[in-house]
């Protein structure tokens, strides 16, 4: 996928994803997601964070987290999840079309953030959702490919990936097999889509 491909993904992806989360119950909006102690308002109010947190706002969050990374994201999502229901999703609509990024943040990096989170959000709640398939890929070998904060290759040294749906594989060692957003998820760090693996189990 080129840049222009790129974008126009992350955009369909934001602009459904908004449309998913409108139509979401109270209880739905309060529901564990695969983000561990994130619920699926926490996830959503991450999602529309990236093009609107400037340097200035990112340097004062460090700050405040002394330097953690995981702790800027965790105190800056849960901070923004307490706006009304409808903000939330007028912030994820609002930034279709946007081509600013989070500081340090890839475009291979926002097109999997979307991806990955809505999954999140999706898979809990029983909806299903399919990532597109060369976007899927991308955001498969992003993730291999990056250390931190996945360390993909560390955790699943050992094994070889393989997509039975798209030309993606990676590693070495037992198959694990299936469709690439399964893969995708598991490289992401969860659990929710080893049942629709072949080659390794929980």
């Amino acid at each position: 996928m080129d840049e222009t491909a790129m974008w126009q993904t992350i955009d369909s992806e934001r602009a459904a994803t908004a449309d998913l989360l409108a139509g979401l119950t109270d209880v739905e909006w309060a529901y564990p997601s695969l983000c561990e102690g994130w619920t699926v308002r926490v996830v959503a109010a991450h999602l529309s964070l990236g093009p609107r947190v400037g340097i200035g706002k990112a340097v004062v969050a460090y700050a405040k987290a002394r330097g953690s990374f995981n702790r800027v994201v965790d105190q800056i999502s849960r901070a923004e999840a307490r706006r009304p229901t409808a903000e939330l999703v007028a912030e994820l609509r609002g930034i279709v079309g946007s081509r600013r990024l989070a500081p340090g943040q890839s475009l291979k990096n926002a097109l999997l953030d979307i991806m990955v989170h809505t999954q999140d959000i999706t898979l809990p709640l029983g909806i299903e959702r399919h990532m597109p398939i060369d976007a899927a890929v991308v955001a498969a070998e992003d993730l291999w490919r990056m250390g931190f904060p996945f360390h993909a290759r560390r955790r699943l040294a050992g094994h070889r990936l393989v997509a039975t749906d798209a030309d993606w594989s990676a590693g070495e060692g037992t198959e694990v097999s299936g469709p690439i957003e399964a893969l995708v998820m598991l490289l992401a760090g969860r659990t929710a889509t080893i049942p629709r693996l072949t080659g390794i189990t929980v």
